[in-house]
C-alpha cells in the first residue's frame, strides 16, 4: 500500500505521522504544509553580523620577498584598506552569548550584531579558533535574548529533515528547507584544517555563514560554514559543524579560555582501505589504522600500539583521521572515554584519558633583541605543546622552531613554524645558542631551514 508522510501540528513544532493513501486529511496543517510554526519559534535567534576589517595592501609586489626585497626597500607605501565582511550567527545564551563563524570575523576591528527585530549590539570575541572555524562572541549590554537550544549531533541520521537560517547575499533573513544529506564529511577544506561536517542540501549562500542549521524541534544541530561551487550560489551541497564541537566551544569560552583547547592525541594513522582489510582478514575496512605514536600519546598510555585500529570513541564510530580528532575536540580535555580498537583480529576495550598537550621540556622561549642579526625572531624549544600550536608533524625531532618574526627576521625571510636547522653551518640544537650564533661576526649569513617538509637555505647578505 503506498504510504507518505504529512506534518502534524503539536504545541508549536512539526511532527510527523504515517498516513495511508486511503485517510482523509484531519487538519489545515496536514493540508497545508507549513514550516511556520518552527520558523517563527527559530528566527529570533538567529542574527545577522557586520564586521570592519582593516587590511594591509601591499603596493610592491616584491614587498616581503626574502631576496628582491632589499633592492626595493621603500618603493611605494602600503595602503590600508577597510573591508566589510557580512555574516550570520546563532544566540546560545540568553546573556548575548553569539557563536558565528572564524572567517566572517577574522581580523575584526569592529563587530556590530543586528537582532531581527532590528537591534543592533556591539559584540567582542570570547573565543575564535581558525582551524575550526568557530567563533564564540559576547553582545555588549544584552540580556534576556532568546536563545537556541543545543542539540547531541551525534543523534542526527541521513533524511532528517532540517532549515538552514541566515543572510544570503546581505539581502535579508532567509529560510530554506532540505534534508541531511551526509554525516562525517571529512574531505573538505575548513578553516586551515579538515573538517567533519554536516552535509545538507538545503540552500546555503554567501553571507549563511555562521547561521543556523535546526531540526524541526527548533534544535541547533550545526552552524552553516561552506558549500561546494563553482559560480558562487546554491548547488544544493551546504556543510555545517556539528553542534556538539560547537557545545565544546561555547563551554571553553564560558571558562574564560581565550585559545581553543583541543585534546592531544600525539597518534598519526590512516583510514583503512579494502586492500587493508584484506591483508588484515577483516570482512569490512572500518576504522583508523596507527601508523605512529607519541611516547606520551594518552593512547599509548591506553595500552594502544602501532598496527592498531581505533574502531570508536563513546561508542561513535571513527573511520577517518579527522573523524578521531573531532571526537576528541568535541569531547573536551580531562574526560575519561570507552575507546573500541581492534588487535589482531580481535576487538578490545579500554579507557582513554584526554589530556592536553604535553608542555614539556620546557619550551625555553626568546626573542631576540637590537643586537642580533635577526632581531624580531621569536623562537621556542619544541615539545608536543609547541609542535601542536605550530603545526609541527608527530615525530618532528627535538629542536627550535620560530614562533614569531619581526623586523630583520621578518625581511630575511623566516616565518612561524620554520624549524631552525643551522646558521652560517652551525647545527641549532637549543634556543639559548641563538645569541651567540646571530651575533654580527660576518656580513654573508646563510639559514637552513625545515618548512613544511622540506630544507630551505635562506641567504642574505648585510
Amino acid at each position: 500500500m503506498l504510504r507518505f508522510l504529512l506534518p502534524v501540528v503539536a504545541a508549536g513544532i512539526l511532527t510527523f505521522q504515517p498516513v495511508t493513501a486511503e485517510t482523509v486529511p484531519q487538519s489545515q496543517a496536514e493540508i497545508s504544509l507549513s514550516f511556520a510554526p518552527v520558523v517563527r519559534q527559530v528566527t529570533p535567534a538567529v542574527v545577522n553580523i557586520y564586521a570592519t576589517v582593516l587590511v594591509e595592501r601591499r603596493a610592491s609586489p616584491f614587498a616581503g620577498d626574502p631576496f628582491f626585497d632589499q633592492f626595493f626597500q621603500g618603493f611605494g607605501a602600503t595602503a590600508p584598506r577597510v573591508e566589510n565582511a557580512l555574516g550570520s550567527g546563532v544566540i546560545v545564551g540568553a546573556d548575548g552569548i553569539v557563536v558565528s563563524n572564524y572567517h566572517v570575523i577574522a581580523n575584526a576591528t569592529e563587530i556590530r550584531v543586528e537582532t531581527s527585530d532590528r537591534r543592533e549590539y556591539r559584540a567582542h570575541v570570547l573565543l575564535a579558533d581558525e582551524d575550526s572555524d568557530l567563533a564564540v562572541l559576547q553582545l555588549e549590554d544584552a540580556d534576556n535574548l532568546p536563545a537556541l537550544p543545543l542539540r547531541n549531533s551525534d543523534q542526527l541520521q541521513v533524511g532528517d529533515l532540517v532549515l538552514a537560517i541566515g543572510n544570503p547575499f546581505g539581502v535579508g533573513q532567509t529560510v530554506s528547507s532540505g534534508i541531511i544529506s551526509g554525516l562525517g564529511r571529512s574531505t573538505l577544506a575548513l578553516g586551515s584544517g579538515r573538517g567533519y561536517l554536516i552535509q545538507t542540501d538545503a540552500a546555503i549562500n554567501p553571507g549563511n555563514s555562521g547561521g543556523a542549521l535546526v531540526d524541526m524541534a527548533g534544535r541547533l544541530i550545526g552552524i552553516n560554514s561552506a558549500i561546494l561551487t563553482k559560480g558562487g550560489g546554491s548547488n544544493g551541497i551546504g556543510f555545517a559543524i556539528p553542534a556538539n564541537l560547537v557545545q565544546n566551544f561555547v563551554d571553553q569560552a564560558r571558562a574564560g579560555e581565550t585559545r581553543f583547547q583541543r585534546p592531544w592525541a600525539g597518534v598519526q594513522g590512516q583510514g583503512m582501505d579494502a586492500a587493508m582489510a584484506e591483508a588484515m582478514g577483516l570482512t569490512r575496512p572500518e576504522g583508523v589504522v596507527i601508523s605512529d605514536l607519541h611516547p606520551e600519546s594518552p593512547f599509548k598510555a591506553a595500552g594502544l600500539r602501532v598496527g592498531d585500529v581505533i574502531l570508536a570513541l563513546e561508542g561513535e564510530r571513527t573511520d577517518t583521521p579527522q573523524e578521531v580528532m573531532f571526537r576528541l575536540a568535541a569531547l573536551g580535555i580531562g574526560r575519561e572515554v570507552a575507546l573500541r580498537y581492534l588487535r589482531d583480529g580481535a576487538e578490545k576495550e579500554t579507557t582513554l584519558t584526554l589530556i592536553a598537550p604535553p608542555d614539556s621540556p620546557p619550551r625555553d622561549a626568546v626573542t631576540l633583541g637590537g643586537d642580533s642579526v635577526l632581531h624580531g625572531l621569536s623562537v621556542a624549544r619544541i615539545n608536543p605543546a609547541v609542535a601542536a600550536e605550530m603545526g609541527l608533524p608527530l615525530n618532528q625531532p627535538d629542536g627550535v622552531v620560530v614562533t614569531g618574526a619581526e623586523g630583520l627576521a621578518a625581511r630575511f625571510g623566516l616565518r612561524p613554524g620554520d624549524v631552525l636547522l643551522a646558521i652560517n653551518g652551525t647545527p641549532v640544537t637549543r634556543t639559548t645558542e641563538l645569541e651567540a650564533l646571530t651575533q654580527p661576526v660576518t656580513r654573508r649569513w646563510g639559514i637552513e631551514v625545515q618548512r613544511e617538509g622540506r630544507v630551505i637555505l635562506l641567504r642574505f647578505r648585510l
